[in-house]
């Protein structure tokens, strides 16, 4: 599938800015990262020991040739899902809210470039117990493993919304699935407090490790069994699920606790403060999830563990210990954990971190769990954007750029021995409704309310200079 885009802002810039357009192999130099600190003690040098201003240099050479001979006027643009998964072999996806999905023309672009997706919102707890983050929207009597528990009611409207049109579209194009990646099971952010306390209502007790246990059971059981259980309609419309979610510190590189700030335990649901660990003071509920997963999830659905800030190299060693626990624990259904791949969010800034963090991060996280993925990718705008269209000519040539040199260290450390990219996932489509538009603090996102162009596709929908990095025809 091809479509065209004429002139305006983007056919002003088009020659000046088009890398690669559809017909020369994307290369770059060599960048990533999500934080000024950086993997100190790895040299920046490419696979070959060259320098990482030499790889740039050898980038921009390519992509001024290309510019040379892209049209300025008219310009074939090609579908990502033929183009991504033809140079990397892995899925390339995005990720859309309801509303998002509603919009007919994210709808158009998702299903004409996208062969994965990644629910923002809706398949997280808070949305699951029905945006009910107060207090307990009702409870019921369920079994679970002979044993009769209290659980609360659940609510699968939202994501299953979504499920459906993405189920009529595959029914109707089955030559043009999209298949959905679960995001997420066990998060401290976004799951209501009540949920950790004795009769779910936050005013008691946290309850004890035993009945969060049955609590974490349940709930994952319940999940998976809902939407990829053999008698479910969605059985086969999803290809894996992000398991536990940003379980790593920030300050220490160490697990995260229920003091990373001084934000109360007693609010409603959490940006940084983990629940999870003051009910059990340990890592016991990352393994317990895993195993969990494992016990409830056709052996077909894989299994992640998903985080930001994954390139500095503190947090970094945190993430490899978490990811080496779950793997020495593998066993099987019921008595092992599972781990497919680690997903790193990729939250990145135009200016840091340094151009070989990414490559490094993906290799070292290779060599435990083999397989690796890009899972929330995006870019914040430099310090001085301010939206103008003067100033959108130079960020969008820089977020070009930005793009190359990471898409590049994507496919340096994907062409390794220890180390798969099975999937590219972009946090959004259009930029206007990016998260980066908002204030957001946690996970790379936007706290001064600043002007952001993060993705592939204008406010208007069309492609920019860099959806050409990823979008192009060998």
């Amino acid at each position: 599938m091809k479509r065209k885009f004429l002139s305006g802002l983007m056919a002003v810039t088009m020659s000046a800015f088009l890398l690669s357009g559809c017909s020369e192999e994307v290369t770059a130099g060599n960048t990533t990262g999500n934080n000024s600190e950086t993997v100190a003690e790895t040299p920046e040098t490419d696979n070959e020991g060259e320098s990482a201003e030499a790889t740039d240099a050898k980038a921009e050479d390519t992509a001024e040739e290309t510019m040379e001979n892209a049209a300025a006027e008219e310009v074939n643009v090609p579908a990502l899902r033929d183009c991504v998964p033809k140079k990397m072999g892995c899925r390339i996806g995005c990720s859309a809210t309801l509303s998002e999905l509603q919009d007919p023309q994210v709808f158009n672009i998702v299903t004409t470039h996208f062969d994965s997706i990644t629910f923002g919102n809706e398949l997280k707890p808070d949305s699951l117990f029905g945006y009910s983050n107060g207090s307990c929207p009702g409870t019921k009597q369920e079994e679970l493993n002979g044993e009769i528990i209290t659980v609360p009611v659940m609510d699968f409207s939202r994501p299953e919304k979504m499920l459906d049109m993405i189920y009529d579209w595959n029914e109707a194009n089955p030559d043009r699935k999209i298949m959905v990646r679960g995001h997420v099971l066990v998060w401290h952010s976004q799951t209501p407090e009540w949920f950790f306390h004795e009769d779910y209502d936050k005013k008691n007790p946290y309850v004890d490790k035993e009945t969060m246990n049955k609590r974490l059971e349940w709930y994952i059981k319940t999940v998976l069994t809902h939407f990829t259980g053999d008698d479910s309609k969605y059985k086969d419309m999803f290809y894996g699920w992000d398991v536990v979610n940003e379980a790593i510190s920030d300050a220490t590189g160490k697990y995260r606790t229920d003091s990373e700030n001084s934000e109360p335990l007693s609010n409603d649901t959490h940006g940084s403060n983990s629940s999870w660990w003051h009910v059990y003071g340990s890592n016991e509920y990352i393994i317990n999830a895993f195993k969990f997963a494992n016990k409830y999830a056709p052996e077909t659905l894989e299994l992640y563990y998903n985080d930001y800030n994954e390139t500095v190299i503190k947090k970094m060693n945190g993430i490899k210990e978490l990811l080496q626990t779950i793997k020495d624990l593998e066993g099987e259904r019921g008595v092992g954990t599972r781990i497919t791949a680690m997903g790193l969010q990729g939250h990145y800034q135009m200016e840091d971190p340094n151009a070989n963090s990414l490559e490094v991060a993906m290799k070292e996280y290779g060599k435990i769990v083999g397989e690796v993925q890009i899972t929330e990718l995006d870019l914040r705008a430099s310090s001085d954007y301010d939206g103008s269209d003067e100033a959108k000519v130079e960020e969008y040539e820089k977020q070009r750029k930005r793009y190359n040199m990471l898409y590049y260290s994507m496919g340096s450390a994907n062409n390794t021995p220890d180390t798969t990219l099975t999937g590219i996932t972009f946090w959004g489509t259009v930029d206007k409704y990016s998260w980066l538009q908002t204030a957001n603090n946690v996970g790379g996102g936007n706290s001064k309310n600043s002007v952001q162009c993060p993705l592939l596709f204008d406010d208007n929908y069309q492609p920019k200079p860099c959806f050409f990095v990823f979008g192009k025809e060998d």
